[in-house]
């Protein structure tokens, strides 16, 4: 199998006019209701770290994972999924999934018996925070001999009632998560596991040129959509000179001792959205400043605005001509990631929306070579079809409001005519 990805995914474009993900407020440490959702921080042994794609090399690491065993992954898939495995040595089989993204329990059972004893992990997605069928999953995997591994990377929070009220992670031999799609941070995921310790993940700082990059780009990238202004103000000589420190940082920091070591990066690839693996993040743990925000944030606004944020998207875009919503409905319990559409001529409206300036993304748009439809045409048609909106808990009301008219008209099957401008006052 390749160990590159034969193209690069579109998913960022041009910064839209409203924030793709959470951005940092002072509303972001507001609480909303008096319980503590469930999450994926409910588990019993924990590890922050920098990404989901290193709690997952970590999850394979400690499952024993080596040359000669396979790891069965959803034919519908980021990227990023794929390059932990060949790390391990370990080869990447993909299994169906239906229209809606569930996993195909026959084609599973399949790629076991086809492997003739190499299937070693099945790795399963909660796609857009929303449940696979976990009791299934446990049995298939217990009943075969393999390890499952949740993958709560848009799933950090959740109460899945239908599947036995189980949280995201909790089901698993190991989870993955990805704490900076929830939470207004530049980097951040974690590794969980409600069975098994976590000893053998030792993790210490990155260094202070990471730390300081972490809280800097925070910062800027909430001051981009007119947050936390006076702030701003008060920082205004520091970021100026920010440019002169990161070349001050590079040039005194290296990796190793080695004359041919590559120089550090000061943040993992993942942090700007590529699909890249560097396992010399493997022992790095997240920053201070994500786990604070993690301690500090309020949660339970987080779970509520985000519902609220999707029925809102649901009721202006779901009976559009030519859309329908992935899922009919939003069940009790699920926090979503995103809010994923179904677009009959997606590539027409994806380039109408990134013209209007909207946020949009397009998971899996790219494939790792080989998974083509021979293999899973849903998967395919999923990456080709859907078109995701943000519902983050982040968006301001105007913002909203803004976001959705102009998602109607772009997404229109015809040309609506002039957009309205982005209304004074909406990123306040």
């Amino acid at each position: 199998m390749p160990s590159h990805p034969a193209s690069t995914p579109s998913n960022v474009a041009a910064r839209p006019r409203v924030p793709l993900v959470p951005v940092l407020s002072g509303a972001s440490f507001r609480a909303v209701g008096a319980a503590r959702p469930p999450s994926v921080l409910d588990a019993a042994h924990v590890r922050l770290v920098t990404s989901g794609r290193i709690a997952l090399a970590l999850a394979l690491r400690e499952l024993g994972v080596k040359e000669g065993d396979s790891v069965l992954l959803p034919a519908y898939h980021s990227l990023s999924m794929v390059p932990p495995v060949l790390w391990r040595g370990a080869t990447a089989r993909f299994y169906r999934v239906d229209r809606q993204a569930r996993a195909n329990l026959d084609d599973i059972a399949a790629l076991i018996d086809a492997d003739g004893g190499a299937a070693k992990v099945l790795v399963a997605t909660h796609y857009f925070g929303f449940p696979q069928d976990l009791p299934a999953l446990r049995a298939l995997c217990d009943a075969r001999g393999l390890a499952l591994v949740e993958d709560c990377a848009h799933a950090f929070f959740g109460e899945f009632g239908e599947f036995g009220g189980a949280a995201p992670g909790s089901v698993g031999d190991y989870a993955i998560a990805s704490s900076m799609k929830f939470f207004p941070m530049y980097e951040g995921g974690c590794l969980v596991s409600q069975r098994h310790a976590l000893d053998g993940v030792r993790l210490r700082s990155a260094g202070k040129g990471f730390e300081l990059k972490v809280v800097l780009n925070t910062l800027e990238h909430s001051f981009a959509y007119g947050r936390l202004g006076a702030l701003r103000l008060v920082l205004a000589p520091l970021l100026g000179l920010k440019d002169w420190l990161w070349r001050r940082i590079k040039a005194r920091h290296g990796v190793g001792g080695g004359a041919h070591d590559a120089p550090a990066a000061l943040a993992p690839g993942s942090s700007d959205s590529d699909a890249s693996f560097d396992p010399r993040w493997l022992d790095k743990r997240s920053s201070w400043f994500a786990r604070l925000l993690l301690a500090r944030v309020g949660s339970g606004r987080i779970v509520a605005l985000r519902r609220r944020n999707y029925a809102r998207l649901q009721a202006a875009l779901g009976a559009l001509p030519g859309c329908r919503p992935l899922h009919p409905s939003l069940p009790d319990g699920v926090c979503p990631w995103l809010f994923p559409l179904w677009v009959d001529d997606a590539d027409a409206a994806f380039a109408r929306v990134r013209q209007a300036g909207l946020p949009v993304v397009r998971f899996a748009e790219a494939l790792w070579p080989g998974m083509d439809a021979e293999r899973c045409p849903d998967s395919v048609a999923l990456s080709r079809h859907l078109l995701s909106f943000p519902c983050h808990q982040e968006l301001s009301d105007a913002e909203l409001a803004w976001m959705t008219a102009r998602l109607a008209e772009a997404l229109a099957p015809l040309d609506a005519g002039a957009l309205p401008p982005l209304q004074a006052g909406a990123q306040a």
